[in-house]
């Protein structure tokens, strides 16, 4: 239950998610601190109308909750994300037929980029999303605002690194392909024959070395007019959607 729990802090954030029904918030955190003040008391009183269970920490305790003390404003909430979770709970519930399709990025820091990315890929064909926890911008407020909500509803796959949880994959079946602005084999050439990975790359510096090495193809975006690149949310969104 605890790997389906995403923390999200700040007091805005805290607040849309509290005014909101159908975030599910397993539980309140608040800083002993706080001064008394009617957002706060607001707070208390949409949680307690929830019936979510409301926790009362020093400074230090909900810093290491929220993993952002001078960010979190004394406020922090985990909220039920029933499609977040670890991907070795799922790489062997997948198919690994040509139709199953994943999204996987490797050094995305960008919380505004991740975000977009999550909403396409929710909205979309692909099955999930594969999220390495080293590389990769880490979900936050900012991430869940440009995911405009999708976070909720979507399927995210975390792993620690993205080259091992690849490697896992490709033992059940699946193949590595690498978006790659050089690459000869555009992606509306290809046709996968099993499960595919899509892996999209930091904008400037591409796919990391150990991501490279499992790459059993690789692929472009055709572009016109001599434009060089896309924004990584745009390329996302372009293979989520791209017909299998």
């Amino acid at each position: 239950f605890f790997d389906n729990l995403i923390t999200l802090y700040g007091r805005k954030p805290c607040g849309e998610v509290l005014r909101d029904p159908s975030c599910k918030i397993y539980r309140l955190h608040l800083a002993q601190s706080n001064r008394k003040s009617d957002v706060i008391a607001q707070f208390v009183k949409l949680a307690t109308q929830r019936d979510i269970e409301i926790c009362f920490h020093t400074r230090s305790q909900l810093s290491r909750i929220s993993r952002n003390s001078k960010q979190d404003q004394g406020v922090a909430c985990d909220i039920e994300c029933s499609g977040y979770q670890h991907y070795s709970e799922a790489v062997k519930q997948l198919s690994s037929q040509a139709s199953t399709r994943l999204i996987a990025l490797d050094g995305v820091t960008n919380p505004q980029n991740l975000g977009m990315i999550i909403r396409s890929v929710t909205a979309s064909p692909a099955h999930a999303l594969l999220l390495p926890a080293r590389g990769c911008a880490e979900i936050s407020p900012l991430v869940i605002k440009a995911s405009a909500g999708t976070i909720f509803k979507a399927n995210i796959l975390r792993c620690d690194d993205l080259a091992s949880a690849l490697t896992t994959f490709k033992q059940q079946g699946f193949q590595v392909a690498v978006l790659d602005a050089r690459a000869d084999l555009s992606i509306t050439e290809f046709i996968p024959t099993k499960a595919t990975i899509f892996v999209l790359g930091n904008e400037t510096q591409g796919t990391s070395a150990q991501v490279d090495q499992l790459a059993d193809h690789r692929l472009s975006i055709t572009m016109q007019r001599g434009v060089e690149s896309l924004n990584v949310a745009v390329a996302a969104a372009l293979v989520s959607f791209m017909p299998l």
